[in-house]
């Protein structure tokens, strides 16, 4: 993903100026996808280039004019385009994971700690959920309601994900506490491939009749 289709959702939504979009940015999406000003107008820049969007100058007597983006029809085509291929949500790198990894070379003691501090961590988060996020009885935006629903769809995503992830911590904590690693790969894992195919439950199998079980060695 690029941030070129962010900025053509914000702006499928209404025009706006780069001050706007950096404002609309820092409220809603800079949880998962932060921008900042510069990279933002650089953005746009290409954007009105490849003419996915419009710029149109609005003359102010006592402030400097102001530049507000339009996104055309090329633009529209495109943002659905993108929008209807379901994109990678995974981070490609992740540190935490590497000490999880490695954490079999620490006491378990040290394991705890490291898995309780991560835990913290979330719960930190989650709490700053609640106090950027939580609605005021005045809160307005103007975007049409249904699409207002799916903004705040992506904050239920990342709540609902912590918690499973705080259930997911306290679940190693007591393995490692009860030495299921002496059982290795077997207590480590609780969800066990090949999972159960969707298609397979239905009774329609894999379109190909091929066995799409995960080899050993992956």
């Amino acid at each position: 993903m690029s941030l070129e289709y962010v900025i053509l959702g914000f702006l499928a939504v209404g025009p706006k100026t780069g001050y706007d979009l950096k404002k609309r940015f820092d409220r809603s999406v800079s949880g998962f996808w932060p921008a900042d000003q510069s990279r933002i107008y650089r953005t746009l820049a290409k954007l009105d280039e490849w003419g996915y969007v419009t710029r149109e100058i609005v003359e102010q007597t006592e402030r400097p004019n102001r530049k507000v983006y339009h996104i055309t029809n090329e633009g529209r085509e495109e943002l659905q385009r993108w929008l209807g291929e379901c994109q990678s949500g995974n981070p490609p790198r992740n540190a935490f994971l590497v000490q999880l990894f490695f954490a079999g070379l620490m006491s378990d003691d040290e394991a705890i700690r490291l898995l309780e501090d991560k835990r913290r961590r979330i719960l930190c988060m989650l709490d700053s959920f609640t106090k950027r996020c939580q609605l005021s009885p005045d809160y307005e935006h103007d975007e049409p309601e249904r699409v207002d629903f799916f903004h705040w769809l992506t904050l239920d995503s990342a709540v609902v994900l912590r918690y499973a992830y705080l259930d997911w911590i306290d679940g190693v904590i007591e393995r490692i506490r009860s030495k299921a690693y002496e059982r290795g790969r077997e207590a480590a894992v609780t969800m066990w491939p090949p999972y159960e195919d969707p298609r397979e439950a239905s009774g329609k199998g894999s379109p190909d009749g091929d066995d799409d079980s995960v080899p050993p060695s992956a």
